[in-house]
Order: C-alpha cells, then sequence, then structure tokens
C-alpha cells in the first residue's frame, strides 16, 4: 500500500455500480487481507449463491475470508481486534444491517449497535475499506420492514461517513469522492478533477483512467502515441512495433504474418500517461453485459444445448464490448517479448534459440506467424536487455522497472492507434519460465518446484539436470527476498525482470484502453498476477483461451480467476496456444450474434440492443429487485 494518507475508506454505490471492485482495487497493494463477510443466505436460492461465489472466486489466494452474517456483533470485535499491520476488507454494510434486523439476531438498542460500530471503524488500528450500498435515491419502500432497512442502512451510512477518513460514490464503475482532504496526498478532490487537462482518450467510447487513493493528483489519463518508445537504462529495448503513420493490416488468407516494424525514438514520445504503481484506477468491463449475453444464449434457436464451453469467450466479448450482442475480434496484435535471463534461472536455455525464435517471427516463417496470419493478426517483436541472476540480488532496478512498464503501456496504444481490437502476450526468452515461477511463489505462496515447467530440449527431451538447476535458482532467489517488501514493483525489480515488466505494462495499458487481453502461458499469467497488484481491474481484461500443459498457468490463472475457455492441452509455445484458439472463439461470438430466438421463446424473450447497455435499456428486461432487506447487493 502506497503512503497516501488514509486509513479508512467508505465505498458507496448502487447495485452493480462497480462498487466492490472498486474497493478491491483499493486494497490490492497489501501484502494480505482480511476480507470481512457479512452476507447471509443462499442455502435455498442459487442466484444469490452465484453471487457469493463470483465474490471468492475474485480474491486472491493470499486473502483471509471471515463471515459474520450469523453474528453482527463479531465485525465490531473484528475492528477492534485489527492490528496495525492489517487490511481489513468490509463487503459489504448491507448484509450486516439485513442481518441486524433479523429478529433472531436482534439486538437490544439498533442506534446503539451502529454508534458502536461507527465508533470501532473510527478507532481501528488497521486500514479499513467498508462497502455499503447507498439508499434513498428512488421511492420510499412500500412494506414496514422495507422501510426499516432503508432508515437502518442510511443511518449506518451517515456515521459510517462520519467516522471514516474518505467516502467515495461509486457510480457506473466511477469513483466520485464526497470526503477528502485536497493536503493529503494520493486523493483527486472533485476541484482537482474540474482543473486537471484530460487528453482525449485514444478510441471512441474509451473511458479514460481516472486515479484513485493511490494514485497522485497529477497523474492523467494516457494519449496514444505515434509508436512505442525505447526504455531506458537496465530495461532499454528494441522494439519492432506499429507507427500510428504506416498502419497494417494482416491478411488472414496470407501463408505468413504482418510483421509491424518501426524504430521507437528514445524520448519517451507520446501523450502523458498515468503513474504506474499500486491503487491505479482503471476501467471495468460491463458487469451487466456479460451475464445478459449468458442468458440471451439459452433462448437462440440452436439445434443442440448450446455452445458448451465457448460461452465463456462469448460472455467475455459481452463484457468487454459493453453490449449483449458482442462482435467477433477483429485485427489483433501479438506482442513477441524476448527478454534474456541470467544465472541459474536459465540453466539449459541456448540463447541463440531465442534469436531464431525472434528473427522468425520477424521474417514472418515458423509456427506462430504462420498461425498468426491465419487468425488476421499482425506480430511486434519486443526485444527487452538482459535481467540479472535472480539469486544473486535485484534482477532490474527501480527506474528500470518504472521504463519498461511505460515501454509495455505504450506498445498497448500503439496497438490501439492501429486498430487492433485486442492483444495476445507471446514470449520466447530464455529464462522466463523461472521468473514466471519465482512471482508466482512470491505473489500467491505457491510451491516452486510444483509448477516450473520442465526444461524440454529440441526433440522432445525432457533435461531435468537443468530443471533441477532452475528450482534451486529460484529456492535462493525466496530465500534471499525473505524480508524483502513485496509490493508488485518490489516482485518486478526482484524477480521478474525487464521482460515480465513490460508484459505487465501492457496489460495495464490495455485495461486502460479497454482491449481485451488473450493469456496462455508463463509471462501472460505472471504479468497478470504483477498486473492485478497494480490495478485489480486489469485483470478482468484478461482471457485465458487455453491452459496449455503448465501447471503454473493452471495455478496463475485460478489466483486470477480465469477459467480457460478451452482445455486443449496444446503446447506450442507461448502465444501460439491463444492464436490456434482465437478462429474458434470468433466463431461462437459471431454465431451467438447472428442466430435469432427460437420461435418457441419469442413471447418471453427479451428486447436486447447490439450496441448499446444503458439504464433505458437495461430497465427492459431486468425485473426490478423487490423492496424490503433481502440480500445485500453484490
Amino acid at each position: 500500500m502506497s503512503g497516501d494518507g488514509w486509513s479508512s475508506v467508505l465505498v458507496l454505490g448502487g447495485i452493480r455500480s462497480g462498487k466492490s471492485a472498486f474497493a478491491e482495487a483499493l486494497v490490492a497493494g497489501a501484502a494480505s487481507v482480511r476480507y470481512i463477510a457479512t452476507a447471509v443466505g443462499g442455502e435455498d436460492d442459487p442466484e444469490w449463491r452465484g453471487r457469493i461465489e463470483a465474490h471468492q472466486r475474485r480474491r486472491p489466494q493470499s486473502w483471509t475470508t471471515e463471515e459474520t452474517g450469523a453474528d453482527p456483533a463479531r465485525l465490531t470485535a473484528v475492528l477492534t481486534e485489527a492490528k496495525p499491520d492489517d487490511t481489513l476488507l468490509v463487503d459489504d454494510l448491507g448484509g450486516w444491517v439485513a442481518s441486524l434486523l433479523d429478529p433472531a439476531l436482534q439486538p437490544n438498542d439498533d442506534v446503539a449497535t451502529v454508534t458502536a460500530l461507527a465508533e470501532a471503524v473510527r478507532a481501528c488500528a488497521a486500514r479499513v475499506v467498508v462497502v455499503s450500498p447507498e439508499v434513498g435515491l428512488s421511492l420510499v419502500p412500500q412494506t414496514p420492514l422495507g422501510r426499516a432497512f432503508a432508515d437502518a442502512l442510511g443511518t449506518a451510512n451517515q456515521a459510517l461517513a462520519d467516522a471514516c477518513d474518505r467516502v467515495v460514490l461509486v457510480v457506473a464503475g466511477r469513483p466520485a469522492w464526497l470526503k477528502t482532504g485536497a493536503d493529503q496526498p494520493g486523493i483527486i478532490t472533485d476541484v482537482q478533477a474540474d482543473n486537471a487537462t484530460a487528453t482525449e482518450p485514444a478510441r471512441a467510447g474509451a473511458a479514460p483512467a481516472t486515479a484513485g487513493p493511490a494514485a497522485p493528483a497529477s497523474a492523467v489519463p494516457a494519449a496514444p502515441g505515434p509508436a512505442a518508445p525505447a526504455t531506458a537504462g537496465a530495461a532499454a529495448a528494441q522494439v519492432t512495433a506499429a507507427t500510428a503513420a504506416q498502419p497494417l493490416t494482416a491478411v488472414s488468407t496470407a501463408t505468413t504474418a504482418t510483421v509491424v516494424q518501426a524504430q521507437p525514438s528514445a524520448d519517451d514520445e507520446g501523450g502523458e500517461i498515468p503513474v504506474i504503481q499500486a491503487g491505479m484506477d482503471l476501467p471495468l468491463p460491463d458487469s451487466d453485459a456479460g451475464p445478459d449475453a449468458r442468458d440471451r444464449l439459452a433462448r437462440l434457436d440452436l439445434p443442440g444445448a448450446g455452445v458448451g464451453v465457448l460461452v465463456e469467450a462469448i460472455e467475455f466479448a459481452a463484457a468487454t464490448q459493453g453490449t449483449a450482442i458482442p462482435r467477433p475480434w477483429g485485427p489483433v496484435r501479438v506482442l513477441l517479448i524476448d527478454g534474456r535471463h541470467t544465472g541459474g534461472g536459465a540453466a539449459g536455455a541456448d540463447p541463440a534459440e531465442s534469436d531464431r525464435r525472434a528473427a522468425q517471427a520477424e521474417a514472418g516463417e515458423g509456427a506462430l506467424a504462420r498461425l498468426a496470419a491465419s487468425a488476421d493478426a499482425d506480430i511486434a517483436v519486443v526485444r527487452v536487455a538482459e535481467s540479472g541472476a535472480m539469486e544473486d540480488g535485484p534482477v532490474l532496478d527501480e527506474d528500470a522497472v518504472d521504463a519498461a512498464l511505460r515501454q509495455g503501456w505504450r506498445l498497448a496504444e500503439a496497438a490501439v492507434v492501429d486498430g487492433r481490437e485486442a492483444l495476445i502476450i507471446a514470449s520466447c526468452g530464455a529464462g522466463t519460465d523461472a521468473a514466471a515461477a519465482a512471482v508466482l511463489a512470491a505473489t500467491t505462496g505457491a510451491e516452486p518446484v510444483a509448477v516450473l515447467p520442465r526444461v524440454l530440449a529440441p526433440g522432445g527431451f525432457y533435461d531435468d539436470e537443468a530443471w533441477m538447476k532452475r528450482c534451486a535458482a529460484v529456492r535462493d532467489a525466496m530465500h534471499r527476498i525473505r524480508q524483502e517488501p513485496r509490493g508488485a514493483k518490489d516482485i518486478l525489480a526482484q524477480l521478474g525482470g525487464a521482460d515480465l515488466a513490460v508484459a505487465t505494462g501492457a496489460l495495464l495499458g490495455a485495461a486502460s484502453h479497454r482491449i481485451p487481453v488473450l493469456v496462455d502461458g508463463p509471462l501472460g499469467i505472471a504479468a497478470g498476477l504483477v498486473a492485478r497488484d497494480l490495478a485489480a481491474q486489469s485483470r478482468h481484461w484478461c482471457l485465458l483461451a487455453d491452459a496449455g500443459t503448465h501447471q503454473l498457468v493452471r495455478q496463475g490463472a485460478d489466483v486470477l480467476g480465469l477459467t480457460p475457455v478451452l482445455e486443449l492441452g496444446l503446447d506450442l509455445g507461448e502465444g501460439a496456444n491463444a492464436l490456434a484458439a482465437l478462429p474458434l472463439l470468433r466463431t461462437s461470438i459471431a454465431l451467438a450474434a447472428a442466430l435469432p430466438v427460437h420461435p418457441a421463446l419469442l413471447d418471453a424473450a427479451p428486447e436486447y440492443d447490439d450496441d448499446t447497455t444503458d439504464a433505458e435499456d437495461d430497465a427492459e428486461f431486468i425485473e426490478p429487485e423487490p423492496d424490503g432487506p433481502g440480500p445485500a447487493s453484490a
């Protein structure tokens, strides 16, 4: 967590406003989080239970969960017992109030109980984020119980707003700060936001990134530059990337892929980008469009039971495009990152083989280039400088980490400028697998020996001696940093290296510009874990097309909440698996958009707009929520 001057935040918002995701982003930089779940019920309500499970899947494995729904007084006790180095996330206050109104749990004095909770928040030694539904924005409930719930929750919100250092209202995924301190860093007040000069988003409809509590007030959204800049220091990179003045389009009927070539400038050209640090506030996909697309699939005129596992790709496309009827992705860019690692982590790897793979892709040859050609994708080859031996010391210095993150962000911007509609992270570096395994171990507590991929030599033979050397290097590195900070940038500097930092920056840049990223290998998954700790929203823009054969990918994806769409068991090299699956994913999305509703379901079918999901459209087919306490907003 950044030293940004706050110890408690109240996050308000309506149903499906994005308040929970925003709250999770506030604590993403903490080494560990105690998640206090207040919701009750679900035993006889599968839909409500599904909402709870969706929240559970989002939580990193390093978080612990405590449920207080059965005992409202327990929440106050947890706050009172918390230690100064704890971070608590309470989600949400509506569930706590609903339990408070349960006759079986009814305290002697509701007001005194709310006052005690507010005092516990005010005196809490830990950092606290409390999520709560906002009330009073519609008609007064018609039932006595509904009115009691609204009154109690409104009273609780006012008490907590007075007790907390910060109060933010989340509307449509965007934060509006209601209570803050203009003299304290890391907060953008409404006045500051009005006075800030923001650049135009890269494309129509792309919302700019706004800084949350952990981003400095000087941070402004990025504007795409004409080319990706070269990084400085140890992360200096020679990049094959596209310029805005020379757009290139790959032809799907070609036998080889288009390779976009441009020499980036060395002066970090392009629009200003936000300071990349923990707590960044990036856009979220549409939380309603995905479920709406899934519901719509059940009504389509299909001869069989449906599209099976491909529903995950359709739902993902719907959420990232903000419509219940998504369209297939257009041109795609593959970022082939060639990163070198020294020391035991690269045991058994031939640097010349990395050079050959990168040159092969640039020449439009080899498996990656041919798959890209058939998938309407071009390739940008990114060569980064060598990273140090993780077992001996930091692999990258602080300035090089920042430069590499900016480099990746620029690469994502360049793809947007060139009309690419999705990114694929690919890798051909030496020692990348060991670096990814070390990052997974450091961020999730995974056992390196269990997740480190075996070393495959040409001819299909495994080099187990080299694998043992890699395991020893990761083990020694983990021992070396046992007392070091574990922030996202610390992990990149100590273990990750330049290639992983560039990939992380690309994921963040893609999320900022609302374009999806397909990942399928160790580098992409490890970058996703680091990006999540910088901006929790970034993982929602990632799709795992195929899990492949690596346990590292499966375990890291589980922490990120990414479910593989396909189980093809491919091992074609990072990036190639996603390219192989891409035509099928596009076909499923196109089929879902083209097919009509089954005639037998026409009378019951809701109307879906194919290019918007605004509140007016939602009102046509979303049943209004009943009055009264009920389950709290998920």
